[in-house]
């Protein structure tokens, strides 16, 4: 059958945006085709997408995928309702093989055409933001906008970074070169030789309940653009958003003439735990995992037949020397701590402050002073049941429930958190963040702010002196990791010294953030999610070094 969707097509589409995503990540200036303001998708689209999430909540998810052996359901959203979807759950004997079928062909296209592919993907995802924020919204717990942003546009752009790099990354090596080494009076030696940038295998997608497409994209992307064949294995609180991105993405590849069964989804049942016995099949050569440490640890061990990407628990800190914006910290801090419940790879939980105190813009602030002008700006940005819950979300999981209600027996209570009641999903469990204080001057092996607490936790934790907080970062960070570190100083010395530590850490640093941007985001083009580092993660969202290992380069030579 004809493809529906032609090169040429394709090129005339969404050639100038790859060529555009191609000089961001190399200039690092903000970009981004994707719209995250809701009325960018037209008037009726808010009420469309809510229709269309609507229409599935109840039904079958059928992909047509072989070795559909049954079906299973059961998702819950954070916020309540039962979602009530249904997903094929596959026979690996019978989808591995179908899915090594088809890369030949898609390996053949060249990096061009799959790129241009894949931004054909994200591009009918775009289309479709609000029906996915839905979706995200009620399998993650983040309120409704969050979904939206960091869901939608924010994913995409992600999705679409790990493109470019891939489509970069093989396209280094020309496609083909005449050699020829002279030998003097002799007929020099000529030799025909061609490149071609093979793929690694199958890869397997490990997604998170937390962002699913947002952490789920760049491993999709970047594996399917270098040729390789993919098998989502979502978390089974929140399938819905990837089984949609699996199934646009086999209708696109099915349209453009090459083998929808590249793309495929594998859930799992009830305690089935199918992603140890996917992760050390044969057939799965490259692994992207975003979750816990345990998890992670474990495939990095035994998934040796697989090139691992993973994503795991860090402590992320910040540490408080000296303000000249002292009103601006504290909000920008509120901000970072409230956002999504805490529930960010990237929120702040150790607040590191000298015991003596900071100097401000507003005087000399002890450390008390700090704690608890902190808990009120927390206090104050929550204050409105209505703006919580825009900014809170819901708590994903009883786990985090569990570490939130026992944080307060860990210390004194600088601010307690509080039970807030969403109206229009009265079952959600949402609540504000606790800060409680400890205490770094005595030496405590098992000390609470040495381990994450996934959550809306945080620790202020009194220190001797700026120095020792950075002898506490440096810890931290080289032993338990860290996606985020921030600082407030006025001081160029302490500057300097808080950036060596970081850079000998390899730990992303963010520098006195006082007004709309927050350690706990990214952007993509721009910045670098991770550092690969650290123990925190072992890859960067994203970097060459992301994508240039789900490929070989294979050489042939022919005499001329």
């Amino acid at each position: 059958m004809a493809a529906e969707l032609t090169v040429p097509q394709l090129s005339a589409q969404h050639r100038p945006t790859l060529d555009q995503a191609l000089s961001a990540i190399r200039s690092r200036a903000y970009w981004s085709p994707h719209p995250e303001h809701p009325k960018a998708y037209g008037e009726t689209a808010p009420a469309d997408g809510l229709a269309a999430f609507e229409a599935l909540r109840g039904t079958r998810l059928d992909l047509d995928q072989p070795g559909t052996d049954g079906w299973v359901g059961g998702e819950v959203s954070p916020y309540g309702p039962e979602l009530g979807v249904e997903y094929p759950h596959a026979d690996p004997e019978v989808l591995l093989p179908a899915m090594r079928a088809g890369m030949g062909a898609w390996r053949d296209a060249g990096p061009e055409t799959r790129a241009l592919v894949c931004i054909e993907i994200l591009s009918r995802i775009s289309a479709r933001t609000h029906e996915f924020a839905h979706a995200v919204m009620h399998t993650s717990g983040q309120a409704f906008m969050m979904a939206f942003q960091a869901g939608g546009p924010h994913a995409q752009d992600r999705g679409l970074e790990a493109v470019a790099y891939a489509y970069e990354e093989q396209t280094r090596v020309p496609g083909s070169a005449d050699w020829s080494k002279p030998q003097g009076k002799r007929d020099p030696l000529e030799i025909g030789k061609s490149f071609t940038a093979v793929p690694r295998g199958i890869a397997l997608m490990i997604g998170c309940n937390t962002f699913p497409t947002w952490n789920g994209y760049p491993g999709l992307f970047a594996s399917l653009a270098t040729g390789n064949a993919v098998l989502v294995k979502p978390h089974p609180r929140a399938v819905l958003p990837l089984a949609l991105t699996v199934r646009v993405a086999r209708e696109v590849l099915a349209e453009a003439g090459f083998d929808r069964n590249l793309v495929a989804l594998a859930v799992e049942r009830p305690g089935e735990g199918i992603a140890k016995t996917l992760a050390v099949r044969p057939e799965i050569k490259l692994i992207d995992y975003t979750g816990s440490t345990e998890f992670g640890d474990w495939l990095e061990a035994n998934a040796r037949q697989a090139q691992v990407y993973t994503e795991k628990a860090g402590v992320n800190t910040v540490v408080l020397d000296s303000t000249d914006d002292y009103k601006g910290m504290l909000s920008n801090l509120a901000f970072s701590l409230s956002l999504y419940s805490g529930q960010m790879c990237t929120t702040p939980q150790n607040l590191l402050i000298p015991r003596e105190g900071i100097a401000t813009d507003a005087g000399h602030k002890t450390y008390d002073e700090v704690v608890t002008d902190l808990a009120a700006s927390v206090g104050g940005l929550l204050g409105d049941d209505a703006r919580a819950n825009a900014l809170l979300g819901a708590l994903v999981n009883p786990d985090v429930k569990a570490r939130l209600e026992a944080a307060a027996s860990l210390g004194e209570v600088a601010l307690a958190s509080r039970e807030v009641v969403n109206p229009d999903f009265p079952d959600a469990v949402v609540r504000t963040p606790v800060v409680v204080k400890l205490d770094a001057g005595k030496p405590d092996p098992d000390a609470a702010y040495l381990s994450e607490c996934f959550g809306p936790v945080s620790f202020a934790v009194a220190v001797d002196s700026t120095a020792d907080a950075l002898d506490l970062l440096r810890r931290t960070v080289r032993e338990k990791g860290a996606m985020t570190v921030g600082a407030y100083t006025t001081s160029a010395d302490t500057e300097r010294a808080i950036e060596e530590v970081c850079l000998e850490e390899s730990a992303q640093l963010s520098l006195n953030l006082t007004g709309g941007v927050y350690v706990n985001q990214t952007a993509a083009f721009s910045d670098f999610h991770g550092s690969g580092g650290n123990p925190a993660a072992n890859a960067a969202l994203c970097d060459g070094a992301f994508v240039a290992n789900r490929f070989r380069v294979v050489e042939v030579r022919r005499q001329a």
